[in-house]
């Protein structure tokens, strides 16, 4: 399956037909934003658009195409192939992975359960980042986070939405490729957006996948079972997240990981990350830049936080 089909075939029907008459190219796109009662945005690598009542992008903002209540249901039967009673557990994280490693944000009216959410209820908004593989966008950074052909503990680091699975999906590629054997905790199923248990990115030839299972839990899992000399993870942060990181490097395995933040000096903010730092587990810190394509590297820092230059 095509990745414009992978999108915009859970698009409503009308939308679909426009983006696809106009020659809409899905691998401009970067999140398509569908809110009820509002114009449809379109966040592509040149900036954001409106969709027009023809199907054209653009950034005036008249004469735009407006999203029903009816379609966001529409949008949300294709999603779940009409069965969205089986993605309840996903529904109170705020987000669905469908096939091809693409994220759908939720947001409407929580059900609480105590000081859980239960549910979300009349969903309004959805947010649809499109996964994009981009090979070869990581050679820089498996260069200078490297050493002998090892890979050094790396953890990319970014605000959201700034390419951060990106670059994780083709460094794992590159360790892969290189002779190293790398396990994929993707609790998610952004990374490697496994169908069926089947990998529909390429992680390269030495990659082993556990997914749909807390990351905590998984890490655990794989380094007991699977002997991994890398294991990457995708947005850490938690004390479980970091309390499994530990058992992952106190057993020999070198650790890849993303997480949120816009500097190392941020993650100190974080009392778990803090303590990531502290113990430099990490000998690299690949810092992105948010622009207008993903995965831009703007600096690459040691454990010490100094810059490392070519």
């Amino acid at each position: 399956m095509g990745k414009e089909n992978e999108i915009f075939g859970i698009l409503p029907l009308k939308i679909r037909s426009l983006l696809e008459k106009n020659g809409t190219e899905i691998q401009n796109i970067q999140e398509i934003r569908l809110r009820s009662g509002l114009p449809i945005m379109i966040d592509c690598m040149e900036g954001e658009y409106f969709l027009t009542k023809d199907g054209f992008l653009t950034k005036k903002k008249e004469d735009l195409l407006k999203l029903s209540r009816e379609e966001i249901r529409q949008t949300l039967e294709y999603i779940s192939s009409y069965s969205l009673y089986a993605y309840e557990k996903e529904i109170r994280q705020g987000f669905l992975t469908i096939r091809g490693g693409h994220r759908i944000g939720l947001s409407g009216t929580a059900v609480m359960d105590g000081e859980s959410v239960r549910t979300l209820k009349h969903i309004s908004c959805l947010n649809i980042r499109v996964a994009h593989q981009i090979f070869g966008c990581a050679q820089k950074v498996y260069e200078k986070c490297q050493r002998n052909g090892k890979l050094l503990p790396t953890l990319l680091l970014s605000p959201p939405g700034c390419g951060k699975t990106t670059i994780l999906r083709d460094l794992i590629r590159f360790v892969s490729n290189a002779g190293e054997t790398v396990s994929v905790v993707d609790e998610r199923s952004e990374i490697a957006a496994s169908y069926q248990g089947v990998a529909q990115n390429d992680l390269g030839i030495r990659t082993d996948i556990i997914d749909g299972c807390k990351k905590d839990i998984a890490m655990n899992m794989m380094i007991r079972s699977m002997a991994p000399d890398v294991i990457a993870v995708d947005e850490i942060g938690s004390k479980e997240d970091v309390d499994a990181l530990m058992f992952c490097a106190f057993r020999g395995c070198t650790l890849l990981a993303t997480a949120h933040g816009k500097s190392r000096d941020a993650l100190l903010k974080n009392p778990y990350m803090k303590e990531v730092v502290n113990q430099k587990m990490f000998q690299r810190y690949v810092l992105l830049e948010c622009g207008k394509r993903p995965g831009i590297v703007k600096k690459i820092l040691d454990e010490n936080g100094v810059e490392i230059h070519d």
